[in-house]
């Protein structure tokens, strides 16, 4: 790791020009055998591509990602220039700091510079300096405070060893926001050090946020290496940070007061001692909450309100549950409590406030709220934590005849009875008899479960299924889903309540993914929890009938689908979900009608209840009459006959009957998938996501990596066009080597273009990946999430440098048109932009405000919504007007309704799953170009998607 000191400091220097700067710090890097002479050069490239102006006059030139070999070992060195220097765009330079790093060894530096920038204009102070010194002090700012408070402590844990403590007392950094998962596996690689009386001490400076000190005692006496193990101090260092602490602890120590620690029986001894973070004594209230679906968004706004009225801290938290609580004037942490109907509440206030704040609460939470509740029941107010919580009234079951629009998730028309399965209920113990065995519990139980998987992927003859279930063993041993059981275990949780705690939060930080793709992995991860829960407790999945049927489920797993019997399930029907899961891709694959997204209400349909479901349509008609079912008949028997047609004319172009040609290609997730969707009659790739080739590794692949899987696509297309998505990641769960802060509204957050102009090396590297595999084949890039002129222009300009290095013939650059102020801007974009590829799914949930994956509100997100056609309409107008062309390669194009209404507005190209291009060319070629044009300008003047669809269901 990189540190300041000031024998790396020249003072007094002085250069007429950035680039007599640049040579005076590179000869200095490599006067010091930091670097080799070819170093200046990589500099100036980097310059080239961006100023490494960090403001407050300061500069931080580097080299390029490709010149790192030039990097002899990590350094730097820092030139002061009194005078300042000339960085270009009126920024004047005080201070250049040159880096030389093999890796991210710098990411550090820049972490410490960015604090001290925080802290007010240092440009003038470090321009009047006069010794090395000062610049050092000025560069480190003020010293992070070190995080020692009640929640880092933990007292009498049930440990088996010293790793288990160890774990523990990591864990309860990791909580308190001082770590990232990368700090216990480095804390495990130091050697702890004897205090003496029991104690010890252990520290690591890797993967440390801010500077915190935990202190964990076993419930019994341990030994290590021969000596009494009592007590653990876990440091996470940084900087000067923990000084003061260490003299005071040697001199409590030194005096003889080891029994403070060894033998604590309070977190508040043990602050005391070290002058951590003592909570005063607050005054409490309780209360029970009796709101039906507990504090919800609504309750908790108006409990926050209240709460804001007093000026003092005012907290709250669940009766049995350890620490302080949580600030009641936060919306957001109300609602992480998860309160729920009959739990205790416990307020606490600071002592100015509390005779009027608690009172007020209380009352409010015994008036409900703004909420009208129910008594609880006699004979105990406050329902024990962990209770069930009162459930709202179940769901009325559709009545005959009903008609629902749900989501169309896998095309055909099924007819047969209903199979309604309830989840499985899983009853298991919270605590564990001992760490040891529940490790071995839950190791035999994943040994199962991926044998089990195992056998799914060698009986499978459909290769996409087989890649499904490759990923779910890839969770099942997934290192950092394994350290936090692991750490929950430490604390005596049982394997079941420490696996599937963590599943489901590893699963709910994939859901709040921008991506649709990746957060559908939140499905992937709750299969295989409950796969592995039902193993440890013993719980047999149910055995289907052997006559034809419709499965009928809350949410239908992966698992779920690959082991239906084709020959015996008809469709499938899901409450939840949506058309890009898991699940319905191997629906699809199967050849099985899927709805999904119906609603509760299809779980209380009785037993063998006919049902009518359409996958083409995503429509439900329940114990539907006899006209209704032959009408059904006849269309899917024309159906198979129009499937089997379009696929032996499947390689035909997608030309109307009046001829007017719409290019079909494919979206594609990974270059194996290129061949297939060739041979299916793919005219190009429209949309190559890029993510799969950054998942699942310790660090971003490298150009090599890269440019090997962009080529293999390249070589499989054979000179057809290839349209690729820049990597679009971000979220609560980042990739592993691209650390980001956890963000309350991730859809609206930094992902997309946003995210890769935050690391511009990333992106650079994969630039120059896709321009050297193009080799002379036609290449388009395009950039994700652009709600600006600015991105775009951000992200097209690094490319064009990069293509004078490395030259494509066939190149042309656009953006995925997602964010309705991109379709807005249209007009302006398309004079400076090759062409336009509109993401409907995305597009259609920011147009409507409505996430295409909410459980009730997701069939309701339909991109034939009038809104989102005229966005579609103004983009093809707007590019048309520049002779650019328009792809769309959302959901929606793939929607046999909506593809006479695209090619009316004019859409030039459709990228759809490979299984749907022939019956999209098939579709194109039924239609009339002028007919298309008409029906589009009828469907923008009309008000609602169910409007749209009745037109297009009338004409066509």
């Amino acid at each position: 790791m990189l540190e300041l000191n000031a024998k790396q400091i020249q003072m007094g220097g002085r250069a007429a020009s950035k680039s007599a700067a640049l040579a005076m710090l590179a000869d200095s890097l490599v006067g010091e055998g930091l670097v080799a002479p070819g170093y200046l050069a990589g500099m100036q490239a980097r310059e080239a591509q961006g100023s490494t102006y960090l403001g407050q006059g300061i500069a931080i030139p580097h080299g390029t990602p490709e010149t790192r070999d030039q990097v002899y070992r990590t350094g730097v060195r820092l030139i002061q220039f009194p005078d300042g220097v000339d960085w270009g765009d009126g920024q004047r330079v005080y201070l250049a700091i040159a880096i030389a790093a093999r890796s991210d060894e710098h990411l550090r530096l820049l972490q410490l510079l960015t604090r001290a920038l925080g802290e007010g204009d240092l440009s003038q102070a470090l321009r009047e300096a006069q010794q090395p010194e000062a610049i050092v002090a000025l560069l480190q700012g003020a010293p992070q405070e070190l995080a020692l408070d009640s929640q880092l402590i933990g007292l009498d844990v049930a440990a088996a060893d010293f790793d288990e403590l160890l774990w523990h007392g990591a864990q309860l950094l990791k909580r308190g926001a001082c770590v990232e998962p990368g700090f216990i596996a480095g804390l495990t690689q130091r050697t702890p050090l004897p205090l003496g009386n029991g104690l010890w001490w252990i520290h690591c400076e890797q993967a440390v946020l801010r500077p915190g000190l935990a202190f964990v005692t076993p419930q019994r006496p341990l030994q290590l290496q021969g000596q009494p193990l009592r007590g653990l101090f876990c440091l996470a260092s940084i900087g000067e940070a923990s000084r003061q602490l260490l003299e005071r602890l040697c001199d409590l120590l030194i005096d003889g007061r080891a029994a403070t620690f060894s033998e604590a029986c309070s977190s508040h001894s043990v602050l005391e001692a070290l002058g951590g973070e003592v909570p005063a004594h607050w005054p409490s209230q309780r209360v029970t909450l009796a709101n039906a679906h507990g504090l919800h968004a609504r309750p908790a706004k108006a409990l926050t309100e209240i709460a804001q009225a007093f000026a003092g801290e005012v907290r709250v938290r669940l009766v049995g549950e350890a620490g302080p609580g949580v600030s009641v004037k936060s919306l957001s942490k109300l609602l992480g409590l998860g309160a729920r109907r009959g739990q205790e509440l416990e307020f606490s206030a600071e002592p100015d406030i509390a005779d009027d704040a608690l009172p007020a609460l209380l009352a409010a939470v015994q008036a409900g709220l703004g909420e009208t509740v129910e008594p609880l029941p006699a004979g105990g107010m406050a329902a024990p934590t962990g209770a069930a919580p009162s459930e709202p009234p179940a769901p009325r079951a559709p009545l005959p005849g009903a008609r629902i629009q749900a989501v169309a998730a896998a095309p055909g028309i099924a007819i047969g009875p209903a199979l309604v399965r309830i989840a499985a209920t899983f009853d298991y113990p919270q605590r564990g008899e001992d760490a040891a065995t529940e490790r071995q519990r839950l190791g035999q139980a994943l040994e199962q479960v991926g044998a089990d998987i195992q056998r799914l992927i060698e009986t499978t003859s459909e290769a996409n299924i087989r890649e499904i279930f490759a990923t779910h063993q890839v969770m099942l041993r997934d290192p950092a889903l394994r350290e936090d059981v692991d750490a929950r275990l430490a604390e005596g949780f049982s394997a079941e309540a420490a696996w599937i705690t963590e599943v489901e939060a590893a699963a709910q930080q994939q859901e709040a993914l921008h991506d649709a793709l990746l957060a559908e992995r939140a499905a992937d991860l709750r299969d295989i929890g409950r796969r592995v829960l039902g193993q440890l407790c013993g719980v047999e999945a149910p055995r289907e009938p052997d006559e034809p049927y419709i499965l009928v489920m809350e949410e239908v797993a992966p698992s779920d689908v690959a082991c239906l019997d084709r020959q015996r399930v008809a469709g499938i029907l899901a409450a939840r979900g949506g058309a890009t899961a898991h699940s319905a891709i191997i629906a699809r694959t199967l050849g099985i009608p899927a709805v999904v997204g119906a609603g509760e209400a299809v779980l209380a349909l009785a037993q063998g209840t006919e049902l009518l479901l359409d996958g083409d349509h995503g429509l439900l008609r329940v114990a539907p009459d006899r006209q209704t079912l032959e009408q059904a008949r006849r269309e899917r028997e024309a159906s198979l006959k129009r499937r089997e047609r379009a696929h032996a004319e499947r390689l035909r172009p997608a030309v109307t009957g009046d001829g007017h040609a719409v290019e079909v290609a494919a979206n594609i997730g990974s270059g194996g998938d290129t061949a297939e969707a060739v041979e299916l009659g793919a005219e190009g790739v429209g949309l190559l996501r890029t993510e799969l080739v950054f998942m699942d590794l310790p660090e971003a692949p490298d150009q090599a990596v890269q440019e090997r899987a962009y080529r293999r696509v390249l070589d499989t297309l054979d000179g057809r066009p290839l349209v690729v998505r820049t990597l679009d990641v971000g979220g609560d769960k980042p990739l592993p080597y691209w650390p980001m802060a956890a963000e309350s509204n991730p859809f609206l957050g930094v992902r997309g273009i946003r995210l890769s102009l935050q690391r511009p090396e990333i992106l650079e590297t994969q630039l120059r990946a896709l321009l050297a595999a193009a080799e002379g084949r036609p290449l388009r890039i395009m950039f994700p999430m652009v709600g600006t002129i600015e991105e775009w222009r951000a992200a097209r300009d690094l490319t064009l440098r990069l293509r004078q290095e490395v030259p494509v013939d066939d190149l042309q650059l656009g953006i995925m048109v997602e964010v309705p102020s991109a379709a807005l801007l249209a007009p302006l974009l398309a004079r400076e932009v090759d062409f336009f590829s509109i993401g409907t799914n995305d597009l259609t949930q920011y147009c409507l405000a409505i996430d295409r994956d909410h459980p009730t509100l997701s069939a309701q997100a339909d991109g034939l919504h009038p809104a989102v056609l005229r966005l579609i309409a103004m983009t093809v107008e707007a590019a048309h007007a520049q002779g650019k062309w328009v792809g769309v390669c959302g959901e929606l194009a793939g929607d046999m309704l909506a593809v006479p209404v695209l090619v009316g507005l004019g859409v030039d190209e459709l990228s759809v799953s490979p299984r749907a291009i022939g019956l999209v060319k098939a579709r194109v070629r039924e239609l009339d170009y002028r007919h298309s044009q008409a029906l589009a300008q009828q469907a923008l003047a009309l008000e609602s998607a169910a409007a749209v669809r009745a037109l297009i269901g009338e004409v066509h």
